[in-house]
């Protein structure tokens, strides 16, 4: 923004080399966030629930979103309030590590939530 302007000479294979190599050490840096999915099921046992939050802990301390999936099978579907009710317990113990971002939705024969981490 001299005045008057200022040209400057350079060689443009050079400056597109640095330019190149200043985009890959960008990219080197950056963070991808994933999606990743924790299924469970409506009569789902303490051993298995623990182990799969634990998964999901896992997943939002490395920055991913996870996508909890409750799954109905036969005439589980009638009682959908005990998968909901799975899903808000989920919830409550990852609520240190992460926040819902989409709420329990009816989707077909799924139940869907999404995590995203704090």
């Amino acid at each position: 923004m001299a005045r008057p302007p200022v040209v400057k000479i350079m060689d443009y294979g050079k400056f597109k080399f640095e330019e190149a190599k200043a985009a890959r050490a960008a990219k080197k840096k950056q963070h991808v966030i994933h999606l990743k999915e924790v299924k469970f099921r409506p009569g789902i046992d303490d051993h298995d629930f623990d182990f799969k939050t634990r998964h999901a802990r896992e997943f939002l301390g490395e920055g991913n979103k996870v996508k909890v999936t409750m799954m109905f099978r036969g005439r589980q579907i009638a009682h959908t309030e005990l998968g909901k009710a799975v899903l808000d317990r989920v919830a409550a113990i990852l609520a240190d590590v992460g926040k819902i971002e989409q709420d329990a939705k009816l989707d077909g024969r799924n139940m869907i939530m999404v995590l995203a981490p704090k």
